[in-house]
């Protein structure tokens, strides 16, 4: 009887080995799976944000190696689901050298993946400082998408324009700041006041 034990004790490590091997094997195919995005746990990671930087400044110029604009915030936060930027308290401010410089202020921002849209949400403002020969100008909504590659903004939301003393409201607005055209879609109401006469 002694000398069976050492061979049942040998049969018995060979198959916990097999049996460690297989399931080492189903591991390994389960994480080359989800690496490849069959896993479900990967899809889920990938709706969490992956990094964050607080206090920032981006300046994008053009190709001509002009400032076209700058973006700033309290914190930029990227999600790798869709590649996308969210920002708290954005600030975008227009740098082109041939027009005024508009600044553009909301309580949220989303920029997309080639900082071709930036949409401003909640308490937008667009500000315009006064010149030599235009008065201040100023734009309140809830909502506002900037295009900056076209130069445009457009919003469906209600809107309120200041421009010195005169006054401009309606629903839905696109406006090209290149071409200086804008219309409001509907429920459009203006007040003017003329320029105080020189003497």
């Amino acid at each position: 009887m002694n000398g069976g034990r050492p061979s049942q004790r040998f049969s018995r490590a060979a198959l916990l080995a097999v049996c460690a091997a297989l399931a080492l094997g189903s591991f390994w195919v389960l994480e080359v799976m989800r690496q490849e995005g069959g896993g479900d746990a990967s899809q889920a990671a990938r709706t969490e944000p992956d990094y964050f930087v607080e206090n920032f400044t981006y300046v994008r110029m053009s190709k001509s190696g002009q400032a076209e604009y700058r973006v700033s915030g309290q914190q930029l936060t990227h999600l790798p689901a869709d590649d996308t930027h969210h920002i708290t308290f954005p600030v975008v401010t227009s740098l082109a050298a041939e027009q005024p410089p508009m600044t553009a202020r909301s309580e949220r921002g989303v920029v997309d993946r080639n900082s071709s849209r930036i949409e401003m949400f909640d308490k937008v403002s667009l500000s315009r400082a006064a010149t030599a020969d235009k008065p201040a100008m100023l734009l309140t909504t809830s909502y506002l998408l900037l295009l900056p590659d076209e130069d445009v903004m457009r919003t469906d939301k209600p809107v309120e324009i200041t421009v010195g003393q005169s006054r401009l409201t309606g629903t839905g607005m696109v406006a090209n700041n290149t071409t200086r055209q804008m219309e409001l879609k509907s429920d459009v109401d203006a007040f003017y006041q003329p320029p105080a006469a020189t003497r």
